[in-house]
């Protein structure tokens, strides 16, 4: 016991001033560390977006690249074509689906009095989005499948792009390749 007295007695002979000193000042340092751990995470996640979006980016260039050279080849083995160059212009960037839980709740209920006869029907919806094992803690979704971006034009520069039999034959491999219109497929002779 003599000793918690003579801690309170110590207590007492500190001023009020450093008391309240010490107390400002150690509110300030709480003050001063929350913000930064907030722009850290911030910082992390603004990093982890961009990687996604360029990840995106390179993955629909790719893949544009991909079909070009994949074009590129089965049009020189066409008879009377030559050399061939192909651009192909994309759409979108492709789409991700992703796994989502669903769960729906309905209750109808019907209540009589008298003459008069009611019917009320309440219908929950919940959706969650279901995220990888593997993954977890970056918080990456667990995708479902992945639809590729979407073709939007053809160009074709071939030696034998003169040749109006070539030019229909290369419309048509392309049209039977791809989903774009006709209008949107051009093919030209190459210097």
């Amino acid at each position: 016991m003599k000793k918690d007295h003579s801690l309170l007695d110590k207590l007492k002979k500190i001023p009020k001033n450093q008391f309240l000193i010490g107390g400002l000042v150690g509110i300030l340092l709480l003050v001063i560390a929350i913000p930064v751990e907030n722009r850290e995470e911030k910082s992390r996640e603004e990093q982890r977006i961009q990687t996604r979006e360029e990840t995106s980016y390179d993955t629909s260039i790719d893949y544009g690249k991909r079909l070009e050279r994949r074009l590129e080849q089965v049009l020189e083995n066409m008879e009377g074509v030559g050399k061939v160059k192909v651009m192909i212009t994309l759409q979108d960037e492709g789409e991700h689906v992703v796994e989502k839980d669903r769960s729906q709740n309905s209750q109808d209920i019907s209540e009589e009095d008298g003459n008069a006869k009611r019917t009320t029907g309440e219908r929950q919806f919940q959706e969650e989005t279901v995220y990888s094992q593997e993954n977890s803690s970056s918080g990456e979704p667990f995708v479902r499948r992945e639809v590729a971006p979407r073709v939007e034009g053809v160009l074709v520069v071939a030696e034998g792009g003169e040749d109006a039999k070539t030019v229909k034959n290369i419309s048509d491999a392309v049209l039977a390749l791809f989903p774009v219109e006709i209008h949107k497929i051009k093919v030209v002779k190459m210097n």
